[in-house]
């Protein structure tokens, strides 16, 4: 009586030999395994971060940063968010004055034009 050795697919090499050897599929496994690892990084970059608070619409966000040209600076206030670009720069030079600027109890700014009589 012959013996017939069976072989277990679908086990990998715990199931013995394995019959797929085509380099795209080790190397499209190889791709997944890095968007895993990219995703994984980038969600526990997030959490270190604290940037969660980004994504609240309830929350006040500053962040602040620092250019060769000047600074940056980007408010969310609810749905609102801001960006402020301030430069080293000194302004100079002859001008005219167009109007008032105030500054509301919220925060915002109201430009009124003067009359220009003469």
């Amino acid at each position: 009586m012959k013996q017939r050795y069976r072989y277990r697919r679908g086990l990998g090499m715990i199931g013995g030999p394995h019959h797929d050897d085509n380099p795209l599929t080790i190397m499209a496994n190889l791709f997944e395994t890095g968007l895993v690892f990219a995703l994984g990084f980038m969600v526990s970059l997030i959490s270190a971060m604290n940037l969660l608070d980004m994504f609240n619409p309830e929350t006040k966000v500053t962040v602040t940063t620092e250019r060769k040209d000047g600074m940056q600076i980007m408010v969310k206030e609810g749905n609102k968010t801001t960006i402020r670009r301030l430069t080293k720069n000194v302004g100079a030079g002859d001008g005219t004055r167009l109007g008032v600027a105030y500054r509301l109890a919220d925060g915002s700014v109201i430009y009124v034009p003067e009359n220009e009589k003469k």
